[in-house]
Parts: structure tokens; sequence; C-alpha cells
């Protein structure tokens, strides 16, 4: 059997390197995504059953703060309609007797 090249074998070792590399890539994208799905449920998961009201009140009005100048989809917007005004003049919040009961905290940390 012939041995390669020199130049054959760096080819093979850069594209395993590559490989190697879109595999970290994305490994680190799913612990970023993973990281802000539990901080969301957390944040929501306070805000819906802290038993602290002046606390959840800060954060409440933290978030209608600061969402409005981070989302900039509409459809993003969307998911926020209890924390934000929409744009078609809705309550920036919900009140607690309005607000769907079928959404389980578990659901949205998973």
């Amino acid at each position: 059997m012939a041995r390669r090249t020199i130049q054959e074998r760096l080819a093979q070792l850069e594209a395993q390197k590559k490989t190697l590399q879109a595999r970290l890539g994305k490994r680190e994208r799913a612990q970023d995504t993973r990281r802000k799905v539990l901080l969301g449920a957390l944040v929501l998961q306070r805000l819906e059953t802290s038993n602290d009201p002046e606390f959840s009140k800060r954060l409440g009005d933290w978030l209608r703060r600061e969402l409005p100048g981070f989302l900039t989809r509409d459809t993003d917007k969307a998911l926020f309609t209890d924390l934000i005004p929409s744009s078609v003049g809705q309550p920036a919040r919900v009140q607690e007797a309005e607000r769907p009961e079928s959404v389980e905290v578990s659901e949205r940390a998973a």
C-alpha cells in the first residue's frame, strides 16, 4: 500500500479539524440556548408565583421597560403581550385573573 503524501495527510487533518470545530460550535450554541431557556423560565416563574409582591412588581416593571427595546421582530413581541403593550393598543399586562391556566411552568422550562 502506498504511503500518502504529506500534503494529503495535511488535507485530511484539516478536514478533521473543520469537522471537530463544527461539532464544538454546535455544542456551544446548544448550551447557550439551554441557558437562555432556563433563565427565561426562572424569570417567568418568579413573575407568576413569587411570594414577594414588591419583587414581582419591580421585575415586571423592568421587563416592561427593557423588552420593547430588546425585541425587534413583531413575532417575538407577540409572545410577550402580557408584559409589553402591543402595536394595536392592548393593555401592557394581563391581570392575574385573565391569565390562561393552561400553560405550565414546566412546559416553558423544557
